[in-house]
């Protein structure tokens, strides 16, 4: 395990900026500081349309949430949202999805409904329709942008018009990318007639979330947030595409030796125990099996939405960090004295003499470096091969319908 990875001297260079005190209480309590600053952030996403436009079914499929689970939010061809209501994510409770009462009626005003809602505390907007784009949804995105937040346009239930285009193909000889085309070019037109300037526009459908714009729209509300709230709105993201999940590996490696200073040092505090580096080390683990969706109860959430069996998901997770691993498993892998470890060991006893005089010292980081290093490696090639799997079902299902 340990030849597989080092530790760069761009790591070596910012843990020097942490591990200068030599007092270990200081270093946690940085070290968990800067953790906890990225894991406090939370993020708020309003959601609103028409009545019927599938606002709900939008954020469900989202949160990657069947519409009959009960935490879902609830869907209907009536209006069902009186009053904004929040729906967080269930693997990411800080990043909440807002489902904001419908637009369109002849008393909306948007002025008045923004400040109605709470305009200031939403991140961003999601506007969404089933059909054209209509006057208020121009004047609701002129207000958004007065107020100086971010908005994105989404078409719904485009699975609808390419199966009417089915039913009269022989007609008018249109493929599926044709009328999506057509779609697409008459949405932002109108936008345009309503004075609404280079307006992103995502054709979605909310039954079929593998397919159609969501992975664009994913990597566009990424690109688009900054710091600690695109890395929180990354992990809460369900894997539609391969550069979403090496995205997630690169943001999770980038803190793999703060988790390991943390763990290392928590043991030094009660007595040098290596059960609580474990117990944290099985924490984090934890965390990153569900950000790459492939702990139980995600696996469950996507088997419910794609009706693939859990079982059948499950079979593609098939590395050890994707089990639940004994305690006594972890302490083995982190206290083990690889030879290949020692010249490392030894760098960091010159580089950094405070951890060699931790009670679980050196060796116990570089055990616990390499672990979470390994699991991110082994974790997010399982998320892969689940994605990998709904999206050649899904692929299999379209060309038999």
């Amino acid at each position: 395990m340990a030849s597989q990875f080092g530790i760069s001297e761009a790591v070596m260079n910012e843990m020097s900026t942490v591990l200068q005190s030599h007092k270990t209480m200081d270093v946690l309590a940085q070290v968990e500081g800067m953790l906890d600053q990225m894991n406090s952030v939370t993020l708020n996403i309003a959601v609103t349309g028409e009545s019927g436009s599938g606002k709900s079914a939008f954020i469900n499929a989202f949160r990657g949430v069947d519409d009959d689970d009960p935490e879902a939010a609830e869907t209907g061809i009536t209006t069902t949202t009186l009053g904004a209501a929040a729906y967080p994510h269930p693997t990411a409770q800080r990043v909440l999805l807002w489902d904001l009462p419908g637009i369109g009626t002849a008393s909306f005003n948007p002025e008045t409904y923004l400040e109605d809602v709470g305009l200031l505390k939403y991140d961003f907007f999601i506007i969404v329709t089933a059909d054209r784009f209509q006057e208020y949804h121009y004047a609701l995105a002129k207000c958004i942008m007065q107020a100086q937040k971010k908005f994105y346009f989404i078409r719904n239930k485009v699975d609808r018009d390419l199966e009417a285009n089915a039913r009269r193909r022989s007609q008018k000889g249109l493929s599926d990318d044709d009328v999506l085309d057509q779609i697409r070019a008459n949405c932002e037109k109108n936008l345009r007639m309503g004075q609404v300037e280079n307006a992103r526009v995502f054709l979605l459908s909310c039954f079929h979330p593998q397919g159609y714009d969501f992975p664009a729209l994913q990597m566009t509300l990424l690109e688009e947030l900054e710091g600690h709230k695109q890395h929180t709105l990354l992990l809460s993201l369900p894997n539609l595409s391969a550069s979403l999940i090496l995205q997630k590996k690169q943001a999770l490696a980038g803190d793999v030796w703060k988790r390991a200073v943390a763990a290392c040092l928590s043991s030094a505090v009660v007595g040098g125990n290596l059960c609580t580096v474990a117990s944290k080390l099985m924490d984090t683990l934890k965390s990153y099996q569900q950000a790459f969706c492939v702990d139980k109860e995600s696996l469950l959430r996507l088997a419910s939405i794609t009706h693939i069996s859990f079982q059948e998901l499950q079979s593609e997770v098939t590395s050890t960090f994707g089990k639940q691993l004994p305690t006594e498993e972890v302490e083995g892998i982190v206290s083990r004295t690889d030879p290949t470890y020692q010249l490392l060991v030894k760098k960091l006893d010159m580089r950094f003499p405070f951890l060699a005089t931790v009670a679980t010292g050196v060796i116990t980081f570089v055990g616990s470096y390499f672990l979470l290093s390994s699991a991110l490696n082994s974790l997010s090639e399982d998320g892969e091969r689940v994605m990998k799997k709904v999206l050649h079902e899904a692929f299999a299902k379209q060309n038999i319908n």
